[in-house]
């Protein structure tokens, strides 16, 4: 038996094709990792091709070492001398042998992320630049998507003509060439672009490659950049043998600098090209399938293809939605439990997907309080991520300063010139006294061995935690957090950092805040030592940690290449997935890809996969209503097991020529603290709401509650009113909360918005 027996007859084309330039569409779970190295065993085996002569290139070192493992045992002898490799990997090969081709040593320099900050912190000092204005990120940034669309200094700056933020980035971008030059280094993205350069301004080395290279393979084509077309386009011009691999349905990375004009217009630069496509799926239930051709079939930038399988249509998809994105959380664990608990998956098995890092933080908490196993991709414990033990050690400290790792951790957060030398010393005259060593800071003027300088700089530090704890007696718990970030200037100094995760640290801090609410609404009266108290339980995870079964919880984009037995997709709700930006962009390009996004998401599941939609989610400290995702809405009721929330509990189903689903449902409620949620025997269990209506309904709070302010506006539903920002339009609804009338206005060119009465100071007419 032949190893090609075991192939489909799309998959054998695509192997037993060899000749001239090849585009295999490659559908999610179709085996494109099987084509490429049996292509590759047939060259060598079938059609007696040197392995010297056969270059196959993927992204990442893991999938280069997976790919040259496979051939190895397909092949065996020969397959040594075959480049399986990355784009970056291949590059600095050729450099190594040929950069003083281009002024440089051959043995320069690689520079990383740290040395690219140091560099850019010089030049903005030399050029005078305000890095308040213009941060050291996002002039690197600049230059890399400058890099990746093989766009030189001298062109940036002629395209920057008329604009000032940009000629200080040509400015910026010209000097830092110059420096790398200066110290023989160079960045991962001249890795690529000083290839391609070498290539064409060298006959000799191009003319040597392509004579080399005369089969060339290309795997996640759909994630490749203009500067990586190029230079494979180059390698390809002297035989033309290119066979590349991708799924512009699964082109996820334009953030990254992807360009999916390059799988799409394939045949328009190869106009002799042969597609092949792999649309048999060997991964995923038929319903599935379903589901994600019928989400993707929206994208009108794309190549066509259907996905299939033999395995049977399998579950329906579940769709299940809730008041807020904490019973969202509930519900993934007790599902995942449950099924445990039956037997039906083992927790490897399952991952929960979710659109930002920051919705990771009540799913979190939910496992932990199950003791579900889980591990997250691409991140670390919610509370364990640094911005939010920095902020955490800020609390500990205020609320009794007895934790001495705590108030270490903070007495120098924001820099305050205090040394190790003058931590240590404190910390001798802590241990002699036998006292904390926040109590020691306090006795800082008797610290001989300090001297006068030490001492005076841990004054203000002392001075700034009494403060705080002066205020708790007034204070509620987000406005203690919220003076702490101010006070200290935490996030601002994250803001004018050059940190590339500063966004999200920002994003994480943000969802503190947006816990710190949550606490306080379901508290009567919230200390500062309770919810501390919880936090240390749900950040402690130790008791899991012998489990080598996980729960995996991942953004969407993490996800990719990845398969699970069963997957859910939380956060489906407009606003989240899609995001608010992309919504507010009105960008079909930017719909298209938060599309593919959704596409790969629903082809991660292969045998169960459910939908989780919450009316209400808190997002930096505010409660936020959205309406259900568009791309739920895209695919087929039947494929459901459940319908969509029905339009008088979804009123954000109004088309969108009226209606912003984001913008228009953004309000804020804080309870007042005395108010303590209800509970029905049916509702045993806990009530941790986003806030809101959401939270006013759980807690059994009725309508007609009276704790209003000012009274019943002096208009009803059905009244013409006008507001100042967003015009005139009609009263839908009118409804008294604890201390005001919640209203829901239709404006005639804004939409519908949903406000509290005392705030919108409408206007009948």
């Amino acid at each position: 038996m032949s190893i090609y027996d075991t192939l489909n007859e799309q998959q054998k084309k695509g192997v037993f094709t060899t000749k001239g330039p090849v585009l295999i569409l490659a559908g999610a779970g179709s085996g494109k990792t099987r084509v490429l190295t049996h292509r590759i065993a047939y060259l060598i085996d079938e059609l007696g091709v040197n392995g010297w002569n056969i270059m196959a290139i993927t992204f990442t070192n893991k999938a280069a070492g997976e790919m040259k493992e496979r051939v190895e045992q397909l092949v065996g002898m020969g397959s040594e001398s075959i480049w399986v490799t990355t784009f970056h990997s291949t590059c600095v090969r050729i450099l190594r042998r040929y950069a003083d081709r281009l002024g440089y040593d051959n043995n320069f320099t690689i520079y990383d992320t740290d040395d690219q900050k140091s560099v850019m912190k010089e030049i903005c000092k030399k050029l005078l630049i305000d890095t308040k204005m213009l941060k050291e990120r996002s002039i690197l940034a600049a230059i890399s998507s400058a890099k990746d669309e093989l766009i030189t200094p001298q062109e940036y700056a002629l395209n920057a003509m008329g604009d000032f933020r940009k000629q200080k980035i040509a400015q910026a971008y010209q000097e830092y060439q110059a420096v790398l030059k200066k110290n023989n280094a160079v960045d991962f993205d001249d890795l690529i672009m000083q290839t391609v350069e070498l290539f064409k301004t060298d006959a000799e080395v191009l003319g040597n490659y392509q004579r080399r290279f005369k089969y060339i393979m290309v795997d996640e084509y759909q994630d490749t950049n203009t500067a990586q077309f190029e230079l494979i386009r180059l390698l390809a011009d002297g035989s033309r043998n290119l066979c590349v691999v991708g799924d512009d349905d699964q082109s996820i990375y334009k953030f990254r600098g992807a360009n999916i004009r390059n799988i799409l217009d394939f045949e328009k630069v190869y106009p002799e090209a042969q597609v092949i496509r792999l649309e048999q799926n060997y991964r995923s239930t038929q319903n599935v399938l379903d589901a994600a051709n019928a989400v993707i079939r929206n994208n009108k930038g794309r190549k066509s293809k259907t996905l299939w399988t033999d395995q049977g249509k399998g579950n329906q998809i579940h769709f299940r939605q809730f008041d807020n994105a904490y019973e969202e959380a509930e519900f993934i664990a007790d599902d995942v439990k449950r099924k445990k608990r039956e037997g039906t998956i083992d927790y490897g098995g399952c991952a929960v997907l979710y659109r930002t890092n920051a919705q990771a933080r009540l799913l979190e908490e939910r496992f932990v309080v199950e003791g579900i196993p889980y591990d997250v991709v691409g991140g670390i414990n919610f509370y364990a991520r640094r911005e939010i033990k920095d902020l955490l050690a800020y609390l500990k400290t205020i609320d009794n300063g007895r934790d001495d790792l705590a108030v270490k951790r903070i007495i120098n957060i924001p820099k305050r010139g205090i040394g190790a030398a003058t931590i240590a010393k404190v910390q001798d005259y802590a241990d002699m006294r036998e006292i904390s060593f926040y109590d020691a800071l306090r006795q800082a003027d008797e610290i001989i061995s300090l001297g006068k300088s030490a001492s005076a700089k841990l004054k203000p530090f002392v001075t700034l935690i009494q403060s705080f704890r002066s205020k708790l007696e007034f204070y509620g718990l987000e406005d203690l957090i919220k003076d702490i970030i101010e006070t200290t200037g935490y996030v601002a100094e994250l803001e004018a950092s050059n940190e590339e995760d500063a966004e999200n640290r920002i994003e994480n801090i943000d969802e503190l805040i947006s816990k710190i609410v949550a606490f306080e609404e379901i508290h009567d009266q919230p200390t500062l030592g309770e919810f501390l108290e919880e936090v240390a339980l749900v950040a402690d995870i130790d008791r899991v940690e012998n489990d080598s079964s996980r729960v995996l919880l991942m953004t969407l984009h993490s996800a990719k290449g990845l398969e699970f037995s069963h997957v859910y997709l939380a956060g489906m709700e407009d606003g989240i997935f899609p995001s608010y930006m992309t919504i507010v962009s009105d960008d079909p390009d930017e719909i298209e890809e938060e599309r593919r996004l959704a596409y790969v998401g629903i082809t991660r599941a292969k045998e169960d996969l459910t939908l989780c939609y919450a009316k209400m989610r808190m997002v930096r400290g505010e409660t936020q209503l959205n309406a259900v995702s568009r791309f739920i809405k895209e695919i087929p009721d039947e494929l459901l097991d459940n319908h969509l929330p029905a339009p008088k509990m979804n009123p954000q189903d109004i088309p969108s020529s009226k209606f912003n689903p984001v913008e228009s449902q953004v309000y804020r409620y804080k309870p007042v603290a005395a108010l303590k949620p209800k509970q029905t025997a049916a509702e045993n269990k806990p009530f941790i709401a986003g806030g809101g209506l959401g939270a006013l309904s759980a807690a059994g709070i009725s309508k007609g509650a009276s704790a209003v302010v000012g009274g019943k506006p002096d208009y009803d539903i059905g009244d013409r009113v006008k507001h100042v920002k967003y015009g005139e339009g009609t009263v839908l609804d009118l409804e008294p909360g604890t201390r005001d009338y919640k209203v829901t206005v239709d404006f005639d060119d804004a939409g519908q918005k949903i406000m509290y009465a005392a705030f919108a100071k409408l206007v009948k007419i």
